[in-house]
């Protein structure tokens, strides 16, 4: 049964680049699955710094939706995938249902990405690391999509952090384990 570690952290706090030396320090066939999209010149540059800063032995799938499925469809014989964000999913899901999609709406499409990720974790032998954004910690947003948008990813961390062997929680780049043992990958519970 494969491994799941969850990276939490706030924005800049240094949650990818530790996901990506775990994930190095794990695995021989590493596997970005990259959710962001290009859509605007600020996201070009961050996708292509992310690019940069991986080996050349790192395979990559862009995944933006649907990622169980197209892990799938790769065929990829990795030993650790590194998903790179889940944050970025949740909003590439909020996008992809409109510009006013229901909180019901939102919640279903995002159950059935997370299941179907959890799912693929449990079914492989590879170790998965999902990086994501704890929202959580700011202030209110001030408009309903904002507070969907945390809501929704506040509940997807809170999935992804019971399924996982795993939890890691970044702080100016300083690792803190909160659930699990990283050197075993397994529940301290």
């Amino acid at each position: 049964m494969g491994r799941l570690i969850l990276v939490l952290g706030g924005a800049r706090s240094g949650k990818s680049d530790y996901a990506q030396q775990l994930a190095e320090s794990l695995g021989s066939a590493p596997v970005y699955v990259a959710t962001a999209q290009a859509h605007d010149e600020e996201m070009i540059r961050r996708i292509s710094v992310h690019r940069a800063s991986r080996a050349e032995r790192w395979e990559t799938i862009e995944a933006p939706l649907g990622v169980a499925q197209a892990v799938k469809a790769s065929c990829g014989s990795g030993d650790v995938y590194l998903l790179d964000c889940l944050t970025l999913l949740v909003s590439n899901v909020m996008m992809e249902l409109g510009e006013k999609p229901s909180e019901k709406d939102v919640e279903q499409t995002l159950q059935m990405e997370v299941n179907a990720l959890i799912d693929l974790v449990r079914s492989g032998e590879a170790v998965w690391i999902v990086v994501s954004n704890e929202v959580g910690l700011g202030i209110v947003p001030a408009y309903a999509s904002g507070r969907l948008y945390r809501d929704v990813l506040g509940r997807a961390n809170q999935k992804i952090a019971a399924a996982a062997d795993v939890v890691v929680f970044m702080v100016s780049g300083l690792p803190m384990v909160i659930k699990g043992d990283i050197q075993h990958g397994k529940s301290a519970e």
